[in-house]
């Protein structure tokens, strides 16, 4: 059981029978009155954010998220499969369950699976992954304005902006947090 007045950013907890993580959270102590917590909480089932406020003593049960590596196989209209590759159990999931996690991931790659009580609700890919350009607008001699991008379609089919220098067949390594180009490789 953890108290509210030990809440820190990135922790799961259980309220109210759904499952939250902490987004943020601020002690507050007011003039008049007992103090409280107040925090955002993201559902990792459905995604939504609610704000709430707790007394600093109340308490929660910590819920214990498995993050299980995967390999993500191919997808097949709206129903993506993955292999666990030390039973080669297969999972499928569908467009709702894994979202634009896959926007940068090609078949056969490594994924990390988030799951609660066996009930898998995420897909993580990889932070950095190397993908080639197969769509962009030629670039011009001379053409070096500093910070000036273009639209580019990589290997998987998402768009990324890259600096005006990046040709067809090159490979880049991109950031899939934030979908922001990193380098040519």
């Amino acid at each position: 059981m953890i108290d509210a007045g030990s809440f820190k950013n990135g922790l799961t907890v259980e309220i109210e029978g759904n499952i939250y993580q902490i987004i943020e959270f601020q002690h507050v102590k007011p003039g008049k009155g007992a103090a409280f917590v107040r925090t955002k909480l993201r559902n990792i089932i459905n995604g939504g954010v609610v704000e709430k406020t707790f007394r600093p003593t109340e308490k929660f049960p910590q819920a214990r998220i498995e993050r299980k590596e995967m390999q993500y196989l191919y997808g097949d209209s709206g129903v993506y499969n993955f292999m666990d590759m030390e039973s080669y159990d297969q999972v499928a999931l569908n467009d709702e369950q894994v979202g634009d996690a896959l926007k940068f991931v090609k078949e056969n790659e490594m994924v990390t699976m988030l799951s609660h009580d066996g009930n898998i609700f995420s897909v993580e890919p990889p932070f950095f992954v190397e993908l080639e350009i197969t769509e962009t607008e030629p670039g011009f001699k001379g053409n070096t304005a500093t910070g000036a991008t273009k639209p580019a379609i990589v290997e998987t089919g998402a768009q990324v902006s890259v600096p005006l220098f990046v040709e067809i067949g090159d490979k880049i390594k991109i950031d899939t947090r934030t979908g922001e180009y990193l380098s040519r490789v």
